[in-house]
């Protein structure tokens, strides 16, 4: 179950590296292939919520079974594809149909181990969902180099065919309860629909597009808008509400999933800063990329057994505080940036990140699961992994908006420092045309360009290090905040259902 979970998640980044080649591959326009992603995100939070009803209702047999079978399918799909449009609904149907492993996983670890494995189960788990996202784009980059775009999906092939055989033949610790069906709310599931799928557009698009300038960004908004205020009638209403919201009023859990937003925000932010960087700037290419980020994966590795073992002796509160203030201190050492930063340089903020990630992670599943009683788990499960996707949509649509809005500073302030009149900019100007001197009358438009290129590649790494200062805010305010949660007293669910 958690190798599925790991291909699901995987998926979302490992397509991300190679969008490019996707795009010359199916002729498509870079508006055309942004789809490729933003349908499978859109798909993908609609599903996760309603995961755990589909548990209820179905069995986690069945529902993980179908998942599983349907998300390999769909692979096999999307590498059949001949033309963009047609990768883009079977991207949407794989990132809807593979969304219901991801919850699943989280509730049946919970369900089925006692308490006293917890601290040996917690790891594995947290080790999974963080790590596939950071190495999705080295192993994005290596496939499509190695191979072509298409073995992006044959990839989930053969391990799909496993995982589906495998968890059909073990799976079998709770029954299905087709009761559930009489009273389905398909009000609840249509303004969900509506309502998860239009937020994740106008955060997806928004920072590249003027936000609500966009007429269909500002649509997608209101029909979020209309779509929110429908949803939680009908949750507080329904006989049967398709979301049970009930579990937000568990103080550990609302603000576990409150820790998982803010870590949603670090885990898929800086998965996506260090590629802008070191593609924009540095010029690497994607498996270059994926070798330079490759050391986060490693910590996380290293530091999994370590977090299980500290589980056992330290308050989970600890823990969480002691993670974030690392992940604030890699953020912040990362802020001193520049255009010179190579792989030693970053060394430390990923050090810093892979092992906080780590860190951070288990105790929060441990506070937001631990103590919920098994009926409830399902449909919370459902819910904690949407906080902390819909932290990684917000992250990224706040970092992209921070990005264009600093360089946009940065370049007018530089601008005022490369005009005639300054001895140092008219120097370097002269000398850059000396050197393009070969191509004759071209030279000095060829240095001027030059000059261009290298102030916007100034200006980015400048707003790079203001989006590392932000996010140094953000982690540094949960670590002030940490004391005011409650121990997790270890009541609730059992190990039931051998």
């Amino acid at each position: 179950m958690v190798f599925g979970m790991f291909m699901a998640i995987l998926d979302i980044q490992i397509v991300s590296a190679s969008l490019s080649e996707i795009k010359a591959g199916l002729s498509a326009s870079s508006d055309e292939v942004a789809w490729v992603q933003t349908s499978y995100l859109i798909a993908e939070v609609v599903m996760i919520p309603l995961s755990g009803y589909l548990s209820r209702v179905f069995s986690t047999r069945y529902t993980f079974v179908i998942s599983a079978a349907g998300f390999t399918l769909m692979s096999f799909m999307c590498a059949q594809a001949s033309s963009i449009s047609e990768m883009i609904v079977w991207r949407a149907l794989q990132g809807f149909i593979g969304g219901g492993m991801i919850p699943t996983v989280f509730a049946s670890a919970f369900i089925i181990f006692p308490r006293d494995k917890q601290p040996i189960i917690g790891p594995i788990i947290g080790l999974v969902a963080t790590l596939a996202p950071t190495i999705g784009p080295t192993v994005g980059g290596i496939l499509t180099e190695a191979y072509s775009w298409h073995w992006l999906f044959y990839v989930n092939i053969i391990p799909g065919i496993l995982v589906t055989v495998v968890c059909w033949n073990l799976i079998d610790f709770d029954q299905p309860d087709l009761s559930l069906l009489k009273n389905f709310d398909w009000v609840g599931l249509i303004s969900m629909a509506v309502f998860l799928g239009a937020l994740e557009y106008t955060l997806e698009e928004g920072p590249n597009n003027d936000w609500l300038q966009d007429d269909y960004i500002f649509y997608a908004a209101m029909a979020s808008a209309i779509g929110c205020v429908v949803f939680f009638a009908r949750v507080l209403s329904a006989r049967q509400p398709i979301v049970d919201l009930s579990a937000f009023f568990d103080r550990n859990f609302w603000t576990g999933s409150l820790f998982s937003f803010i870590l949603g925000i670090g885990l898929y932010g800086l998965t996506y800063i260090y590629p802008v960087y070191l593609a924009e700037v540095r010029g690497y290419s994607a498996r270059m990329i994926g070798e330079t980020m490759f050391v986060t994966g490693v910590c996380m590795f290293v530091s999994a057994p370590i977090v299980g073992r500290l589980m056992t002796v330290l308050d989970p509160r600890v823990m969480i505080a002691v993670g974030f203030s690392g992940f604030a201190f890699g953020v912040y050492w990362a802020s001193f940036i520049t255009k010179d930063w190579d792989f030693y340089e970053l060394l430390v903020p990923q050090i810093f990140r892979g092992c906080s990630l780590m860190l951070c992670m288990v105790p929060i599943n441990n506070l937001a699961l631990g103590t919920l009683p098994p009926q409830r788990l399902k449909n919370a499960s459902g819910l904690f992994n949407l906080t902390r996707n819909l932290g990684g949509a917000v992250g990224l649509a706040l970092i992209n908006t921070l990005i264009n809005d600093r360089t946009d500073l940065h370049l007018a302030r530089l601008h005022e420092s490369v005009a005639w009149g300054h001895q140092q900019a008219e120097e370097t100007l002269a000398n850059m045309t000396a050197n393009f001197a070969s191509f004759g009358s071209s030279a000095e438009a060829m240095a001027t360009k030059q000059l261009a290129l290298l102030v916007r590649q100034q200006a980015t790494v400048m707003a790079l290090a203001d989006v590392f200062l932000a996010l140094t805010a953000l982690f540094a305010a949960l670590v002030i905040v940490t004391p005011f949660m409650r121990r997790p007293q270890n009541a609730g669910g059992g190990g039931g259902g051998h």
